[in-house]
């Protein structure tokens, strides 16, 4: 079986991804659009209107993949329902009747977001401190296993829109329902999660992230390719990417995706398996082409992890430049001049300057009120005529912060669900 990855994060390209499906003879296809923050803000965007809280560019990407993908029968799963996913499924429903795809089915699969369900008291994982301790809690979601999306694919789903699920579990869930998998056959569901894995950043396997200059050189990376995986019924997978493209697949690249973001190499725990990549063998086949094999799993945990996001505060950001003869110097003096104006608020600043013949002074603050906030910016705003000579181009802004971290619920505590949109009709499955 094919698999692709056509996305590695909200604001991936999509020309990539439309180039995978078109030459790539996929059987499936997986954008991955969500991050820890990503959902925490689509909350923040729900709460303001309940038709909101998914991904932005949703309608984008579907309206250059969804022809494309009727027509050669290949399915789409995303997580690009953030923290919405019935109203982004009405979205791609939409969309799918304004292309004149009406037979496409979308399914929908919600139950991730378990803030009615969380103690906080409980530790975060990251400091032991109580939940509730951090600021007013806006999210919690927890991290869906293959098993929440399987249902959607046996009811023969062309679209697969979620919320936060794990992301290797994207690719997981496909692999071992077309390849005939138990969940529990702990060999195969670690070799899938392990392709899942690598595939899931997109860009980053096939040499973006990977790149640098003199050292690590990756060729044409303007036009650089999405990958895919060639996975075979006993796990064993073949890493590549569609011909002509730019970037490379090679036994580094591979390797550096293989570490992402995993503190235990014997232990990854996802909500499928506990992977252990100790044992991976990674070897270039030809070109662009590299065999991944060797992964081992133990029985998945009987909790799941949930990110919260928590109202952090607000960050005032401001900016001013200098030039000309020892513009570095006034710039320094300048972010000085801000440091002790401010330094009777106890505000922590950061004040950094960037150039030589040019600077760029920014100071940077994170507040306990957007009015403190204000006070920051005021007070490079008035550098204009109250600082060093020379300064011009002030750029401010005020943001909210939020904050993210994790702590664990029992996995019996969350109840998946999937809906059907068709176009007449809906149908909601456990």
């Amino acid at each position: 079986m094919r698999i692709g990855c056509g996305a590695g994060f909200a604001g991936d390209r999509i020309p990539p991804a439309v180039d995978l499906l078109e030459r790539g003879d996929l059987g499936v296809l997986v954008l991955e659009c969500l991050a820890e923050r990503t959902i925490a803000l689509g909350q923040r965007r729900r709460l303001q209107d309940p038709g909101h809280g998914y991904d932005p560019r949703l309608r984008a990407r579907l309206s250059a993949l969804l022809p494309a993908a009727a027509r050669r029968g290949v399915p789409i799963l995303s997580n690009m329902g953030a923290a919405n996913p019935r109203a982004a499924g009405v979205a791609a429903r939409t969309l799918a009747d304004e292309l004149g795809l009406n037979d496409l089915r979308v399914a929908v699969v919600t139950g991730d977001d378990v803030l009615d369900r969380i103690d906080l008291q409980a530790p975060a994982l990251e400091d032991g401190r109580p939940l509730a301790e951090h600021g007013p809690i806006i999210s919690a979601n927890a991290y869906l296993g293959a098993d929440a999306l399987i249902p959607a694919l046996a009811a023969g789903a062309d679209v697969v829109l979620t919320g936060r699920v794990a992301d290797p579990s994207l690719f997981l869930a496909p692999l071992a329902y077309g390849l005939g998998w138990d969940l529990e056959d702990w060999p195969r569901t670690a070799a899938g999660t392990l392709v899942g894995h690598l595939l899931e950043c997109a860009g980053q396997i096939t040499g973006g992230y990977f790149a640098d200059p003199g050292h690590k050189d990756v060729p044409d990376l303007a036009d650089l390719g999405f990958p895919y995986a060639d996975v075979g019924a006993d796990g064993t997978a073949t890493i590549g990417k569609p011909p002509g493209t730019g970037g490379i697949v090679s036994r580094a690249t591979v390797r550096e995706q293989l570490l992402y973001e995993v503190t235990d190499p014997t232990a990854y725990v996802t909500p499928d398996v506990v992977l252990d990549l100790s044992g991976v063998t990674v070897e270039e086949a030809r070109p662009d082409t590299v065999l991944v094999r060797g992964a081992v799993g133990r029985p998945r945990p009987g909790t799941l992890k949930v990110s919260v996001g928590y109202h952090a505060g607000h960050r005032a950001e401001a900016e001013i430049s200098y030039a000309g003869p020892n513009a570095r110097r006034r710039a320094e003096l300048a972010g000085e001049i801000v440091t002790a104006r401010l330094a009777p608020t106890g505000l922590r600043l950061r004040a950094d300057v960037t150039g030589t013949e040019e600077c760029r002074l920014r100071v940077a603050a994170l507040t306990s009120s957007p009015e403190r906030a204000d006070d920051v910016c005021f007070e490079v705003e008035a550098l204009y005529t109250n600082g060093p000579a020379g300064g011009g181009g002030v750029r401010t802004n005020v943001t909210d912060v939020i904050g993210i971290v994790s702590t664990l619920l029992p996995r019996d505590a969350v109840t998946p669900r999937t809906e059907i949109l068709e176009t007449a009709h809906a149908r909601e499955t456990a």
